[in-house]
């Protein structure tokens, strides 16, 4: 591909740096990273996933950079990840230790420790709160103050050990697979690729199609996973298991050797969502066909729960091992679903194009010119390499004129 330089190039983008930092400030004073933080941790959430960096203010800071752009500020985030060094390794997490939030299951009415609502958005009305336009610090803090005083006298008669008991609830998931209704794995020590260090090859283990599907851009994986239900994939899955929390992460201790469990250090805890979807597969077994289950998994950091049942369709789609729809093919699933690929690429069909497109555009001239030239003066069309017709044109043309 061609480029060519452009006198005044260099002036005309400091320029327009000029003007992007203006009107990142014209309307008036901006919110604070400690504002952007409080108010969009959605927003936030979703940035630091894509991005594959856990840092709650740099995500803010990155979004207020990039005036509220989520691709921008994924695409700051992951540039600055690429400069931190790597000093330690955490160990693998085990979410049947998360501290739960929230846990439901739509393939079961009751499940061991219940269903968990928490804080959703599920069974609200979707309807704008005009309240909130002049909403005041000083009513914040009276929501704030009213749901504690109403989280003390709801608790109040719950034991600790009943309350300590929510945080760690086991899998629903387990329950079918102690009955041999669905499909069990064993522990596999194998170490993952980092894809964030390797670039992809296909095909591709489970680890790498996981990590890419994790920090995939979150509506490009609904729209993959949306598709793969709807008819362009191999099934229609039930969700077994969602479960919202934290996840601690310990790393080895560095002055030991011995790498025991109880020696690990503790880094910090970061917030997850997990989900477990059961698809119903036909199989054949000793020459007799029937029904069996299997299951799908998504594990997202923060609290993106489309995306993570997304993905976990797209986990089993991408198991099946053929190319029957789209959706099983790893190639073009993982290459479409990253953001900082896809918003690259399209962006740079803004740059100056200006050889290529000449040379289409020589191209489409002389074909232009070629068939005018093949058109006589009466409008009828011939071959323009046919010399006898170009001769009797010629011909009737002269005695046209002499009369």
């Amino acid at each position: 591909m061609g480029y060519v330089a452009v006198r005044g190039g260099g002036l005309a983008i400091e320029e327009s740096l000029k003007l992007l930092e203006y009107k990142r400030v014209a309307e008036g004073d901006t919110s604070s990273i400690e504002e952007i933080q409080a108010t969009f941790p959605g927003l936030i959430e979703q940035v630091m996933g894509e991005a594959s960096l856990y840092a709650p203010r740099l995500a803010a800071l990155a979004l207020k950079q990039a005036q509220g752009s989520p691709e921008e500020a994924v695409f700051l985030l992951r540039a600055f990840r690429s400069t931190l060094e790597r000093p330690y390794i955490s160990r693998v997490i085990d979410t049947e230790k998360m501290q739960v939030e929230r846990r439901i299951s739509a393939a079961f009415k009751d499940v061991p420790g219940g269903q968990l609502l928490g804080a959703t958005r599920d069974y609200s009305h979707r309807l704008i709160n005009f309240d909130l336009e002049d909403e005041t610090p000083e009513d914040q803090a009276r929501i704030r103050e009213e749901y504690k005083a109403h989280l003390a006298e709801t608790l109040g008669g719950v034991s600790e050990e009943v309350l300590d008991s929510l945080g760690a609830l086991p899998k629903v998931m387990d329950y079918l697979r102690s009955e041999g209704l669905a499909t069990t794995y064993e522990d596999d020590d194998t170490v993952p690729v980092d894809v964030t260090m390797e670039p992809l090859k296909f095909p591709a283990p489970r680890s790498a199609r996981l990590q890419t599907l994790a920090r995939g851009m979150t509506q490009g994986v609904t729209t993959l996973g949306y598709a793969a239900i709807r008819g362009f994939g191999p099934s229609h899955p039930t969700v077994g298991e969602l479960r919202a929390g934290s996840i601690d992460v310990l790393i080895d201790n560095p002055l030991s050797e011995d790498h025991k469990e109880e020696d690990a250090y503790f880094v910090g805890s970061i917030p997850v969502t997990e989900v477990e979807s059961v698809f119903s597969v036909d199989s054949t077994e000793g020459g007799k066909a029937h029904l069996s289950f299997e299951v799908g998994y998504g594990l997202v950091m923060g609290n993106l729960e489309t995306k993570a049942i997304a993905m976990s369709v797209l986990d089993f789609c991408l198991n099946q091992g053929d190319k029957q729809y789209p959706t099983q093919d790893e190639e073009f699933v993982l290459y479409h679903v990253d953001g900082v690929e896809a918003t690259g690429f399209v962006s740079h069909l803004k740059l100056p194009h200006y050889v290529t497109f000449q040379s289409k555009l020589s191209s489409v001239r002389s074909t232009v010119e070629g068939q005018s030239n093949s058109v006589n003066a009466e409008g009828q069309s011939f071959p323009a390499n046919n010399d006898t017709v170009v001769d009797e044109l010629s011909i009737n043309s002269v005695e046209e004129e002499k009369e």
